[in-house]
C-alpha cells in the first residue's frame, strides 16, 4: 500500500491497493470523505450521437430610422406659420410653413409680370391670325401669311404657358410641403427666421422608415446571412414580432461585433423609433455530436472528455458549442459512436495527475 499526498495540506489522499484486489481501487478523500473510483463499467459510459443542432443568435436590438428626409428652403425668405413640434405626424404634400421677405416677394413680382407680358403677346398674335385668316378668302393676304401667324400665335401660347409654370413653382417655393409620410423628428429653424437656399428647417422620419439594429459577437457571425429570420422580442413585454435580416452592412460595432439591420417578416410592426428589445436570429440546422454536460471537464482553460476505450479510459481534448438541456454539443474533437465516461469523469481526469505526486524526503 503506498500513500501520496496530492496537497500541501494533505486533505486529499491517493490510495492503491494491490494484491488481493484484482482491480485497481482508488480512494481520493476530499475532507475527510471518500469517493471510491474503480475501473468504469458500461455504465458509466454513453456512446455519442450525431444530432440536428438548431440554435439561435441572441442579441439587443433596437428600432432606429432607415433614413431620415431633411425639408429645405428653396429660396431665401423667413420661415412663417411653422406649427409642427417634434413627434407631429405629417402626410405627403401638407403645408408645413411658408416663406415670406424681399427676395421672395421679388421673385412672385417678377414671375406675374412675365405672365401679363406673355398673356398680351398671345392676344396680339391671336388677333394678327385672325386679321390674316379674314383676309385670305379675299386674297388679301396669301396662305403662307396665315401658316406664320399660326407659327406666332402657338409660339406665344407657348411662352404664356411657360411663364405660368414658372410663376406657380415660385408660388410653391414659398410653401414648405412634406415630401412624403412620416413623424417630425426634429425642427432645424424657428418660426420666423431667415433661412437662405438649401437650409434644413426640419427633419422628418418617413412612415414604415423603421429597421432594427442588433450587434452580434461570436464566431457564428459568418453564418448570418440576408434573408435569415428570427424573433423580436421587445424589452416592454409586446407581443413578439417575426423578423428577417434585411441588410449586413459590413461595418463593426463597438467591441468587434457586427451590426445587423432586421425588417419585419410579415406586418407592418408598431414599434418606435428608440425601442429595444432582444434579437433572436435562427442558424442554420447542423449535425454535432452531443455529449451529457456533467462529461465535460475543464483543465487550464481547455475542455476534455474522458474517452472509454477497450485498453483503457484517456482524456480527449474538446470544443463545446451550444447547449440543449442536459447535453452539450461538441463543435470538434469528438467523433459520432466514441464512448465518453460521464460518471464522475472529473475524478477521473484528475486522478493520473494526483501520481505525479511524492511524499517529500
Amino acid at each position: 500500500m503506498r500513500f501520496i499526498p496530492c496537497s500541501a495540506r494533505g486533505e486529499r489522499l491517493l490510495v492503491h491497493l494491490r494484491g488481493a484486489v484484482s482491480a485497481a481501487l482508488i480512494l481520493l478523500f476530499f475532507n475527510g470523505v471518500a469517493v471510491a473510483i474503480g475501473q468504469t463499467s458500461d455504465a458509466d459510459v454513453v456512446t455519442v450521437q450525431s444530432r440536428l443542432q438548431t440554435s439561435q443568435l441572441v442579441a439587443y436590438g433596437q428600432a432606429s430610422p432607415v433614413s431620415t428626409v431633411p425639408v429645405s428652403a428653396a429660396e431665401e425668405g423667413v420661415v412663417t406659420g411653422l406649427a409642427v413640434r417634434p413627434g407631429t405626424h405629417v402626410r405627403a404634400g401638407q403645408s408645413l410653413a411658408h416663406l415670406s421677405g424681399p427676395a421672395i416677394d421679388s421673385l412672385v413680382t417678377q414671375g406675374e409680370a412675365d405672365v401679363r407680358s406673355a398673356q398680351s403677346q398671345l392676344d396680339a398674335a391671336v388677333k394678327s391670325l385672325e386679321i390674316a385668316r379674314e383676309q385670305l378668302p379675299a386674297h388679301l393676304t396669301t396662305r403662307q401669311a396665315v401658316q406664320q401667324a399660326e407659327s406666332v400665335a402657338a409660339q406665344a401660347r407657348s411662352g404664356l404657358v411657360n411663364a405660368q409654370s414658372r410663376l406657380a413653382t415660385i408660388r410653391e417655393l414659398m410653401t414648405v410641403s412634406s415630401p412624403a409620410d412620416g413623424i417630425v423628428l426634429e425642427l432645424n429653424s424657428a418660426d420666423g427666421a431667415l433661412v437662405s437656399v438649401g437650409q434644413p428647417i426640419l427633419t422628418l422620419q418617413p412612415t414604415n422608415g423603421l429597421w432594427l439594429l442588433a450587434n452580434y459577437y461570436g464566431a457564428d457571425l459568418t453564418a448570418i446571412r440576408v434573408g435569415m429570420t428570427g424573433q423580436f422580442l421587445p424589452s416592454d413585454g409586446g407581443t413578439p414580432i417575426k423578423v428577417r435580416v434585411a441588410s449586413i452592412p459590413g461595418t463593426l460595432a463597438v467591441g468587434g461585433g457586427e451590426s445587423i439591420a432586421l425588417k419585419p417578416l410579415h406586418v407592418t410592426p408598431s414599434w418606435l423609433s428608440g425601442e429595444s428589445g432582444t434579437v433572436n436570429l435562427d442558424l442554420p440546422a447542423r449535425q454535432m455530436v452531443a455529449v451529457p454536460t456533467r462529461a465535460l471537464v475543464l483543465n487550464q482553460g481547455k475542455w476534455f472528455v474522458m474517452v472509454h476505450t477497450a485498453s483503457g479510459d484517456r482524456a480527449q481534448e474538446v470544443v463545446p458549442g451550444p447547449t440543449e438541456g442536459w447535453d452539450t454539443f461538441i463543435v470538434s474533437g469528438l467523433a459520432p459512436g466514441t464512448k465518453v465516461v460521464v460518471s464522475n469523469a472529473y475524478l477521473l481526469f484528475h486522478a493520473n495527475s494526483a501520481e505525479q505526486y511524492q511524499i517529500p524526503d
